[in-house]
């Protein structure tokens, strides 16, 4: 697959330096078709390799209990920096950054900044390499750049699906955000935790444009959603089985809060929240997500029954509004 660097050697020296007997090659749905030719190299450092065939969707996501149970004694992850700070299984992250340029997708950009000055930048690790570039081409443009660094996260600039902590940092300082990558998933999370607005310059297509109507209308969903909760009398609390995204002392509180309203609060446990799964509930008439906070916000239509944030959740207790929701974001669970 061009436009990603394995880094295969490191690969070959880590198996070697790590003595790696079974190894477990974990990575995103756009890097699998890799899988296959990735393992044939594991298998030529002297390891055996097995490849994790479930999504994977971030660093959170890492597969501990599926390493264990193989007794892989390595887990190679590609795709993502590393975000736990402890791994029960010995994991080499590999960060897959892209290798193509961002130059025409940032002039691209330019003409969409047109009206702002100030301007914010953020990217994913794919591309975190190419911000000192970035900014270069938006400085001989006339702009003035921030780029937050909130300390959370391995590097400045950088967003995950749930931690926009970096662009929060810089917000007030910043009149647009311009993120650097493909999609829109990252992009929608920098404008709806910045409240600012964001455009996309996509190198992989050299295009540029912004996401502002998609965000508004999330957030018209997800006050809608808000409203349909609070006449909830039963409700679903779901903890993560994934290691970066198991929260349970924040799910055991939020039971605590529910039945502190005189309401029903049922724990369940699970690895991947999905549609069909909530149809073996007909008597919740709501959920809460303390797992990864994107599910509530991009998979919303595919749920018949409103899937609140922790964030959103604080809302319908009373506990915050929704003026200081929009404030304080909508992802941090």
């Amino acid at each position: 697959m061009k436009g990603f660097d394995f880094e295969e050697e490191r690969i070959k020296q880590e198996i070697t330096h790590l003595n790696g007997k079974r190894v477990l090659l974990q990575m995103p749905e756009g890097l699998k078709p890799e899988a296959p030719r990735l393992a044939k190299l594991v298998e030529k450092a002297g390891a055996l390799p097995i490849i994790s065939a479930d999504p994977c969707y971030g660093a959170c996501d890492l597969a501990t209990a599926e390493a264990e149970n193989l007794d892989a004694d390595l887990i190679i992850h590609f795709g993502h920096a590393k975000l736990l700070k402890h791994e029960k299984v010995p994991t080499l992250y590999l960060e897959a950054r892209a290798t193509l340029t961002v130059d025409a997708a940032v002039t691209a950009a330019i003409p969409l900044l047109a009206g702002f000055n100030r301007i914010g930048l953020a990217t994913t690790v794919q591309h975190i390499q190419t911000l000192d570039a970035v900014r270069e081409i938006l400085v001989r443009a006339g702009k003035t750049i921030e780029v937050g660094d909130a300390r959370r996260l391995p590097y400045p600039g950088q967003v995950v699906g749930c931690d926009f902590s970096n662009v929060k940092s810089v917000a007030k300082d910043v009149e647009a955000f311009l993120f650097i990558g493909g999609g829109k998933f990252h992009a929608l999370g920098v404008a709806l935790a910045s409240s600012k607005p964001t455009i996309v310059a996509d190198p992989y297509g050299g295009a540029a444009y912004s996401v502002q109507d998609e965000a508004q209308k999330i957030l018209k969903q997800r006050y809608a959603s808000i409203e349909e909760a609070k006449r909830a009398k039963t409700y679903g609390v779901f903890i993560s089985l994934k290691p970066g995204q198991k929260h349970l002392v924040e799910a055991l509180k939020i039971k605590d809060d529910i039945e502190k309203m005189s309401k029903t609060a049922c724990l369940l446990a699970i690895r991947e929240i999905q549609p069909e799964v909530l149809l073996e509930f007909p008597t919740l008439d709501a959920y809460v997500n303390t797992a990864c906070p994107r599910i509530s916000l991009d998979d919303a239509s595919k749920f018949a029954k409103p899937m609140l944030t922790v964030q959103e959740f604080r809302v319908v207790s009373g506990e915050s509004t929704w003026e200081c929701l929009l404030k304080s974001g909508l992802f941090e669970n």
